[in-house]
C-alpha cells in the first residue's frame, strides 16, 4: 500500500474543518497539558483549558464516524498543593457536546522519573479517556488478547464443584462465572491498565507516548485502512504506527517546529513497509501548536 504525506502550515481548529464527516474510525492523541512543558509547543493555563480544547472537540465529534473511537491520553496538574480539575471539567463538556465517556484506561508509566514532594508521591500513571458518539461501535478486542500467564497453572490446577459451573455473583449483580471455560486457553482478555515505558530521551521530545500505546488502541478499535487521527502529533509516533500496521493516517498537528516534523516524516520511509511521499511548504510557525500533516493512501 502506497501512502501520499503532505504537511500544512496552520492552525489545528481550522484544518480539522477539511475533514469530511463522520469519516475516521478512530482518534487517538495527547493534547497540550495546561501549563506544561511550555518550550515545546507552548502552552495553555489550566484554567482556559477547557474553553481552549472545546472547539477541538465539536470538531472531533463531526469527524469521528458513530462506530468510532476517540482516545485521550491526558493529565491533571497540580496547583498550589491540590490537582486541578480542569480535566474532570473537560470529561463534563464534553458530554455536554454529545460526546459519550465509555471507558477510562490507565497508562503505567513503568520508567516514571523519580521525586518527592511534601504531600504525595510520583506521578507514574496518566489517563486514557475513552470518548464514543454511540453506544454500539466497533471493538475487536480478541486482537488484544495477552497470555494466561503462570496464575493460571495453579489456579486451574484443582478446581472445585464450583469453579466447574456458573457461579453467580453473591451480590445478585447477574454477573457469573465459570473457570473451567479457561482450562484450554492460552490467551485471556487485557485489563484496562496498560504497564509501558516512556521514550522521551530517543524521540527527541519531552512528552512522547511509547508506540504500543497507540497500537493497542488501533488493533482494539480498528481494521486495516481504517483511518486514523491524531489531532496534536508531536513525535510523529501514531503516523509511525499507522503506517507499520497499515492505517491510513488521516490529520496530525505536530507540537514540534515544523523542520523537525519534516525530518522525522521523511524518516518513515526508513522504517516503515509502506512508501512514503512528502510534500508541502515549509515556511515557518503561526501559532503555538501550529502545522498540520495530512497523509491519503
Amino acid at each position: 500500500m502506497e501512502i501520499k504525506t503532505d504537511l500544512f502550515l496552520g492552525d489545528s481548529k481550522q484544518m480539522l474543518k477539511k475533514i469530511p464527516s463522520n469519516s475516521v474510525d478512530l482518534i487517538v492523541t495527547s493534547p497540550p497539558y495546561a501549563d506544561q512543558r511550555k518550550g515545546t509547543y507552548g502552552g495553555i493555563h489550566h484554567e482556559k483549558y477547557v474553553q481552549w480544547f472545546l472547539p477541538i472537540t465539536k470538531e472531533l465529534l463531526r469527524v469521528l464516524k458513530p462506530t468510532g473511537t476517540f482516545i485521550l491520553n491526558i493529565k491533571e496538574k497540580v496547583v498550589e498543593g491540590e490537582r486541578s480539575t480542569y480535566v474532570m471539567e473537560l470529561i463534563l463538556e464534553m458530554r455536554k457536546q454529545g460526546w459519550l465517556w465509555t471507558e477510562e484506561f490507565i497508562w503505567h508509566k513503568k520508567n516514571c522519573y523519580p521525586g518527592k514532594w511534601p504531600n504525595r508521591f510520583r506521578d507514574a500513571w496518566e489517563r486514557l479517556l475513552q470518548f464514543n458518539k454511540d453506544k454500539k461501535f466497533h471493538m475487536y478486542q480478541e486482537e488484544v488478547m495477552v497470555p494466561m500467564g503462570d496464575w493460571a497453572k495453579s489456579r486451574l490446577k484443582n478446581l472445585s464443584n464450583t469453579d466447574k459451573m456458573r457461579d453467580n455473583s453473591k451480590v445478585g449483580s447477574g454477573f457469573g462465572k465459570n473457570i473451567s471455560n479457561w482450562l484450554t486457553r492460552d490467551k485471556a482478555f487485557p485489563t484496562n491498565v496498560l504497564h509501558l515505558a516512556t521514550e522521551c530521551s530517543n524521540k527527541n521530545h519531552s512528552a512522547a507516548f511509547p508506540e504500543e500505546l497507540p497500537e493497542r488502541f488501533m488493533k482494539l478499535f480498528t481494521k486495516e485502512k481504517d483511518k486514523v487521527l491524531d489531532p496534536f502529533m508531536g513525535s510523529r509516533t501514531t503516523i509511525l504506527v499507522a503506517n507499520r500496521t497499515k492505517r491510513l493516517l488521516n490529520y496530525g498537528v505536530p507540537r514540534l517546529a515544523l523542520h523537525k516534523a519534516q525530518h522525522r516524516l521523511v524518516g518513515l520511509s526508513a522504517t516503515s513497509s509502506a512508501q512514503s511521499h512528502h510534500t508541502g511548504t515549509f515556511t515557518g510557525l503561526s501559532t503555538s501548536i501550529p502545522n498540520a500533516v495530512k497523509q491519503t493512501a
